[in-house]
């Protein structure tokens, strides 16, 4: 008897107290939304349970369109741990090696001598960035695609800005190659690698490859990106010159383009915590430090970034920003503590401190 009013006690103070956090963040959110620089989907779980999770704003401005829990968002750069995962994944089927030249893959490319695969994934390439490449070159009505993007480097040879793995420097480069990678080793297209060896296998089944205006499709529930323009109204990003590459970069895949859901997203941290995808040490490799070949540590791992701490221990997260969306996933692996934020502006910063805050050390 004493130990069930004890449990009882316990749970009900646990309910209260996650209660109070919820009203805490639900203010921090709130007041970003009525200010203007907020218009997204926030989830925040403890050991898997949500504590929070709440939607803001409008996934479609000009219908007026609310937005929900499973409403579908561009990840941008959060895209990046799922091209990770994947080659991870086709390492344990031995079908490649981290640390195989990227030649091996992508002939093309020869001419960059002493790149591997795993200097791609840990931002160690010294490739430059396509980005200025493709502003350079590329005419500016057609949308490019991964094989452009190649073939750009393979015509113009931009020499690589350090020796491969001297230092780390955030390449989008390289995970556009890795996507390459991803198809020509498995045979599949990119798109359809992740939807078969993570989403379908997980349940994400609001999480797919999708490039809005290279290959257009009708996706019910989707959060339409907005910018701001110079008269501060929010519109979207095709109609404003200062975000051009919306379109004509629209094509190339692993750097971004994965879209998913708050919900999906819990679904793919809590996989993570059970190794449905990897077995514990080939998961565990996915959130280690990059050693420098001056024996230091670069701290990013496998489409991760990573963060030792006194308080909260490790953490790995990940931001992402393209037009229109911002993107951030948290993971706190020592509380397992799960953020999960997914915006459809541009504006604003994201509250990760005051967040942090509030769940308490």
């Amino acid at each position: 008897m004493k130990k069930n009013l004890l449990f009882l006690l316990l749970t009900l103070s646990y309910i209260s107290n996650a209660q109070d956090k919820g009203k805490r963040l639900d203010a921090v959110f709130t007041n970003l939304y009525q200010k203007g620089e907020f218009n997204g989907n926030v989830l925040i779980a403890e050991k898997g349970n949500v504590i929070f999770k709440k939607s803001y704003g409008f996934a479609n401005e000009a219908t007026k369109e609310l937005l929900n829990e499973n409403s579908i968002f561009e990840l941008a750069s959060c895209s990046k741990q799922f091209t990770a995962i994947a080659i991870a994944i086709l390492h344990k089927q031995n079908k490649l090696d981290f640390d195989d030249d990227i030649a091996t893959f992508i002939p093309e490319l020869s001419f960059y001598e002493g790149i591997s695969v795993r200097n791609l994934v840990n931002h160690t390439s010294g490739l430059p960035d396509y980005m200025e490449l493709f502003d350079s070159y590329w005419k500016k009505t057609k949308i490019a695609n991964n094989d452009d993007l190649i073939a750009l480097y393979k015509k113009h040879k931009p020499k690589i800005t350090f020796r491969p793995n001297s230092r780390y420097e955030y390449s989008n480069t390289g995970y556009a190659l890795l996507a390459t990678i991803i198809e020509r080793v498995s045979k599949i297209s990119y798109d359809d690698f992740l939807l078969e060896n993570i989403f379908k296998p997980l349940g994400m089944t609001n999480s797919f490859v999708y490039t809005r205006r290279y290959k257009p499709a009708k996706v019910k529930n989707y959060a339409y990106g907005y910018v701001y323009d110079n008269k501060n109204v929010k519109i979207l990003p095709d109609n404003f010159d200062d975000s051009k590459e919306v379109y004509f970069l629209d094509g190339i895949k692993g750097d971004g383009t994965v879209n998913s859901t708050v919900n999906d997203l819990l679904i793919w941290d809590r996989a993570l915590y059970s190794f449905k995808l990897l077995n514990k040490k080939e998961t565990q490799e996915l959130f280690m430090p990059t050693v420098l070949n001056n024996k230091k540590l670069s701290y990013y791992g496998f489409g991760w970034e990573i963060e030792e701490g006194e308080d909260l221990g490790k953490i790995v997260s990940h931001d992402g920003e393209w037009f229109g969306y911002i993107s951030y996933i948290e993971r706190q692996l020592d509380k397992d503590r799960t953020i999960i934020i997914l915006q459809n502006t541009e504006k604003g910063e994201l509250p990760t401190d005051k967040i942090r805050n509030i769940l308490g050390k």
